[in-house]
């Protein structure tokens, strides 16, 4: 099967798609913030959560149900910062799958990825690691939301955890895309082969 990539090109698909996956399952996962509440552990993603109060009538109480689950709508989202911070996420990870699918594709595909083909990829993905960066740094502005004040025992505020803690999928979502746009921008110059100009 002909290569339409160099070397660098391959290693290039390789790590392109594993910081896509790494930044993508960082994103979906519901562990970006960590706390508990009612004594029972509570975390928080942009658009999902795991362990809610919902209300217990046969009690007439109060009990923490231990499941996770997405809001009901975007306006459910606990912050306007943790909307916009989802959207721009999100927008950021389909790019970074986007460039990922077609350097794989490029692997097996002759002609698909020359060099100015490749350094446009390395453009997009410089764009959408900048997009996941801009979301992660826009998170902790929702901190102060009631939400989470409940879950980190009413003393966090934007940018002040509480006692509360970064999760892993936030790292993840972040070092996926500071992979991506230091690492991968630069290895996609390299990444295609010059075209062959044949006489006609």
């Amino acid at each position: 099967m002909a290569s339409s990539l160099t070397c660098t090109g391959v290693v290039w698909a390789l790590l392109s798609f594993l910081c896509a996956a790494t930044s993508c399952i960082g994103f979906f996962m519901p562990y970006w913030l960590l706390g508990s509440q009612m004594g029972k552990p509570v975390s928080f993603g942009t658009f999902r959560r795991c362990s809610y109060p919902v209300r217990d009538e046969a009690r007439g109480g109060t009990v923490m149900l231990e499941q996770c689950g997405r809001y009901a709508s975007f306006q459910g989202i606990p912050s306007l910062e943790w909307r916009i911070c989802t959207v721009v996420t999100g927008t950021g990870c389909g790019l970074l799958l986007l460039v990922a699918l077609t350097a794989i594709m490029g692997c097996c595909v002759t002609d698909l990825i020359s060099r100015t083909i490749g350094r446009v990829a390395g453009g997009i993905q410089f764009v959408g690691g900048l997009l996941i960066g801009s979301g992660c740094a826009l998170y902790p502005l929702g901190w102060d939301s009631e939400e989470v004040r409940q879950t980190c025992s009413n003393s966090s505020d934007q940018f002040d955890l509480g006692s509360c803690e970064i999760g892993w999928a936030y790292y993840c979502t972040g070092a996926g895309a500071a992979v991506a746009m230091l690492l991968c921008t630069w290895m996609a110059c390299f990444a295609g082969k010059k075209q062959k100009h044949y006489p006609y």
